[in-house]
């Protein structure tokens, strides 16, 4: 995805047009709202939380643009909450959802709980903004987040499909049976996803989804980022987290990242373009397990390196080494001998 592709026809100008941005104060929406002002968009920033909204306009959207900027208390789970909100508005940018991953160990009823306390709340909160986005005449597009959490590289038989895209949507059943780490999340997205394109069609809204991988890259927000934590969990060990990577892995076949400003500069190209429409898959690119421990590896060095002791012998060097002396001692058959009995035979 590249610049953007002009306006959508019939609405306003940037300087003019108002667009909105739900879950304005997580990792995306915050990133999202900066981007915007910064283009010249007048900014409806919707959070349950306006503390923090407010903080983030002091640190990260401050300067003359956040004239331009309005704060709003949303609350997805109360129809009506985004009404003001999206008035207005062109376009709406639903980033909000629920980031419960696991469930409680003392939960007796695991499934009734993620279908009272996850699902639930986020399907309904999702069909809360776009009720709110029907009522508005004035918005035009939803561009909706979604997650690779719907996306697999497997097929039906546990096998690996040869090309991943947009049609390769995971089985929810499979999901409710195999209870993959992640799995509430994972299910929250999958449904939310389909409800909300249920409720264009049938109400015959745009709706644009974009489906990003594992988000990383810098953050505006005080707390670090859920995806940041998956990524690092390698390095930060946290128990909970590192099955989570593990897992995407299983399900992909690798680690797909896209850095957050490409993710929000997509998510605005595909408001502004005018034959969007559909799900888009946002990666930058992707790497095994292993190439991604070598590169969090070398981006943070182990205690002794940080203490400043260099190593002179690398992973190669290592095993060279070692095999030579096996040979020469005797504990391995000299490679050369073993080539020359086996060419005799």
């Amino acid at each position: 995805m590249g610049g953007a592709a002009g306006p959508l026809p019939g609405v306003p100008p940037p300087d003019l047009a108002a667009v909105c941005v739900t879950g304005a104060t997580g990792y995306i929406g915050s990133w999202l709202v900066r981007s915007l002002l910064r283009r010249g968009y007048p900014v409806h920033a919707a959070s349950r939380d306006l503390r923090k909204a407010e903080q983030l306009r002091d640190s990260a959207w401050g300067g003359a643009a956040s004239q331009r900027l309005k704060l709003f208390r949303a609350i997805m789970e109360e129809e009506g909450s985004y009404d003001e909100a999206v008035e207005g508005c062109v376009c709406v940018f639903h980033v909000a959802a629920s980031m419960q991953f696991s469930v409680p160990p003392d939960a007796a009823d695991q499934d009734g709980y993620v279908r009272r306390q996850v699902l639930q709340p986020a399907v309904e909160g999702t069909l809360n903004v776009m009720l709110s986005c029907r009522r508005a005449d004035s918005v035009k597009r939803v561009v909706l987040t979604s997650s690779i959490s719907t996306a697999t590289a497997r097929n039906s038989s546990g096998g690996w499909n040869p090309l991943v895209d947009e049609s390769s949507l995971v089985s929810v059943d499979s999901i409710w049976k195999e209870k993959p780490p992640g799995w509430a999340y994972a299910l929250s997205k999958v449904m939310t996803e389909e409800a909300a394109l249920r409720f264009a069609g049938e109400s015959g809204m745009e709706l644009v989804a974009v489906v990003p991988t594992t988000v990383a890259g810098p953050f505006l927000t005080p707390e670090v980022p859920v995806s940041l934590r998956v990524l690092l969990s390698p390095i930060t060990k946290e128990p909970l987290l590192y099955p989570i990577l593990l897992a995407v892995n299983s399900r992909m076949g690798s680690i797909s990242l896209v850095h957050i400003e490409d993710l929000v500069e997509a998510q605005i190209f595909l408001m502004e373009a005018a034959v969007a429409e559909g799900r888009y898959i946002c990666s930058g690119g992707s790497c095994s397990m292993d190439t991604l421990a070598e590169l969090l590896s070398s981006e943070y060095p182990p205690r002794l390196t940080e203490l400043g002791f260099r190593f002179t012998h690398g992973v190669k060097e290592v095993v060279r080494e070692t095999v030579a002396c096996c040979v020469r001692v005797g504990f391995l058959r000299n490679p050369e001998a073993v080539c020359s009995s086996s060419s005799q035979e």
